[in-house]
């Protein structure tokens, strides 16, 4: 089945980050399509003026040029995943001009309903740079629940994936991006662990709110809340086409911060990607936000698929 990935890039080390990881898991995947998309904001360039003297105007001459700049950054990046074993017609690029926030155009792309995710490079800000700053990744890790976003952190070797297991629909429901996209990445292997909470305990959510997604039939058969639902995310993967030798279980460990557990297990491991399924945008954070932004704030070298 063919699987269609949003890649945002901007000419940048970190978004050729991004292209050097979809090229060490997906270059032999004939499966895998990308979109590169480029965009370039006129917000703010102070040049609006021109259209209310030349109302037939498009764009501004500096939004051309930069678009222009943006097209050369994709062909780039065409270029290199060709050299590295994508065919030319799994590439397809576009280079924009949008009167909204560069981020804000990315989001709205996505959500046009013709990917199954989107991919954008961090520059590994931390949070207080990104409130004072701004950054394209921390805006779409806030807006973008529509579908998975995988945010490239650094240089990424590793092909094995760590799944955070936990007692919500939304982690089942990473485990089903994760087979959709993975089940042909024959040498990669998935490692399911759920991180127990020292102080406090997860309530493992009610099997009637699985229902609606996976069945009542599918759900009485598989669900153990009693073991952290560590079967039904394995048989979900396995359902998907992931072979049962891929998977396996670590043991669970005791901890105070679920997030710095995540990302020491991911480091212990050699895991290249965590996939985490996460709250809806409806759903309260608390002041420290949650699992998912602590984990994000303390990557390196490692890519997050969020999703939900």
């Amino acid at each position: 089945m063919e699987k269609k990935i949003l890649v945002a890039i901007d000419g940048s080390v970190y978004s050729l980050n991004s292209i050097d990881y979809l090229i060490r898991l997906f270059s032999d995947d004939p499966h895998i399509f990308l979109h590169l998309y480029a965009v370039v904001s006129e917000s703010g360039s102070g040049q609006n003026w021109m259209y209310d003297v030349d109302p037939h105007r498009q764009h501004t001459p500096l939004a051309e040029r930069r678009r222009l700049t943006a097209e050369k950054f994709l062909r780039d990046a065409k270029a290199r995943l060709l050299r590295n074993g994508f065919s030319e017609d799994r590439i397809t690029f576009t280079a924009g001009i949008t009167p909204a926030q560069s981020a804000a155009a990315i989001h709205m792309e996505a959500c046009r309903g013709i990917y199954d995710a989107l991919v954008v490079g961090r520059r590994g800000m931390g949070k207080a740079a990104e409130f004072f700053f701004g950054s394209v990744s921390a805006y779409l890790i806030d807006k973008c629940h529509e579908l998975p976003l995988w945010i490239v952190d650094g240089e990424i070797t590793s092909k094995r994936f760590l799944l955070a297991v936990h007692g919500k629909p939304e982690s089942l429901m990473a485990a089903d991006h994760l087979a959709f996209v993975a089940a042909s990445l024959a040498e990669s292997e998935i490692l399911l662990y759920h991180s127990n909470v020292l102080f406090g305990s997860e309530q493992t959510a009610s099997p009637e709110e699985f229902y609606p997604t996976w069945g009542k039939e599918w759900c009485d058969e598989y669900l153990d809340p009693e073991n952290y639902l560590f079967y039904a995310h394995a048989q979900l993967l396995k359902d998907n086409g992931v072979d049962a030798k891929r998977i396996r279980q670590l043991p669970m460990h005791w901890n105070l911060n679920v997030s710095r557990d995540l990302i020491k297990q991911a480091a212990s491991h050699k895991c290249g990607t965590i996939v985490m399924g996460r709250r809806s945008r409806e759903s309260g954070k608390g002041i420290f936000g949650g699992v998912t932004d602590r984990t994000l704030g303390q990557a390196e070298n490692l890519c997050l698929w969020l999703v939900g």
